[in-house]
């Protein structure tokens, strides 16, 4: 079930920015993440198990952060990472159904499979959670600002909705708006990336639509609150519904879902690109 970006940011300073393009430039570039002296880490919930995590030299936290932008613009990156997050966790079960279906426990099983189609199309695959542990928002958007050549996915089961089938959905407009320093909020990471979502939503989407019958052809944008701090191509792809009666109706769409999603990655491979300082839509 997706959350609305009209939520309150968890765990981030009022004054935490990015510097440059967003924070992915500075990763891209090999720059580490900077905590401001007036934002310490405040993590008020479970993190993720260090070993899924490329931590910055010094592990610090995207709490106040800055990092320094290279000069260079627009330029091609080699897609290597996916970041597979499946949604909710620990006490945060999401969406419930009928019998004791919860979406923590079904997106963690789809994103499992996700992972090994993807691996089958030679992506490498880091997962925001791996067992019932709940990192905060920005905890799993840092996984993702963190990577090398990286894109966000996250996996969510809708609460109503047509059963089976399947929506992709991409941030709605998120201006970057530094500004005169060049900083970028940290609430606004998604900003730049938005053209390039929208491409990764609609190869995803595509491949859904021939798998599901009465899945939308194109992503659909919405203020979904877990895109909008992520500082790379990101997407949300939630599957209906949890109303099901039987999970077992949920758990047949996995492999379709997976494989939808890692030809939707690979057809999207040749075209990704860092985002330039001035935000381009390219």
């Amino acid at each position: 079930m997706l959350l609305d970006v009209r939520n309150p940011i968890r765990n981030v300073a009022q004054n935490g920015f990015l510097t440059g393009a967003v924070m992915v430039f500075a990763v891209f570039a090999g720059a580490a993440f900077t905590p401001s002296s007036q934002a310490p880490a405040q993590s008020q919930t479970s993190q993720a198990p260090a070993q899924q995590v490329a931590p910055s030299p010094q592990g610090a936290t995207p709490q106040g952060a800055t990092a320094q932008a290279p000069a260079a613009l627009s330029q091609r990156a080699n897609l290597n990472i996916v970041v597979v997050d499946p949604a909710h966790g620990g006490t945060d079960a999401g969406a419930r159904g009928t019998g004791g279906i919860r979406e923590s426990e079904v997106v963690l099983d789809f994103a499992a499979q996700v992972q090994r189609a993807l691996e089958t199309q030679g992506f490498q695959v880091v997962q925001t959670r791996r067992g019932n542990e709940n990192p905060s928002f920005d905890d799993r958007s840092a996984i993702a600002n963190a990577q090398r050549g990286g894109i966000f996915v996250t996996l969510h089961v809708s609460s109503t909705g047509l059963p089976s089938t399947a929506r992709v959905y991409v941030n709605a407009d998120l201006p970057s708006a530094p500004d005169a320093s060049g900083l970028i909020p940290w609430g606004r990471a998604q900003g730049p990336f938005l053209g390039l979502s929208r491409k990764l939503g609609d190869l995803v989407q595509g491949q859904l639509a021939q798998r599901f019958k009465g899945s939308p052809s194109v992503a659909q944008t919405a203020a979904v609150r877990q895109l909008r701090t992520t500082a790379a191509p990101a997407i949300a792809v939630e599957v209906s519904s949890i109303s099901v009666d039987d999970r077992a109706e949920l758990d047949r769409m996995a492999p379709g879902v997976a494989d939808a999603i890692a030809r939707g990655v690979a057809a999207f491979k040749p075209t990704y690109i860092v985002a330039n300082a001035a935000g381009a839509q390219p």
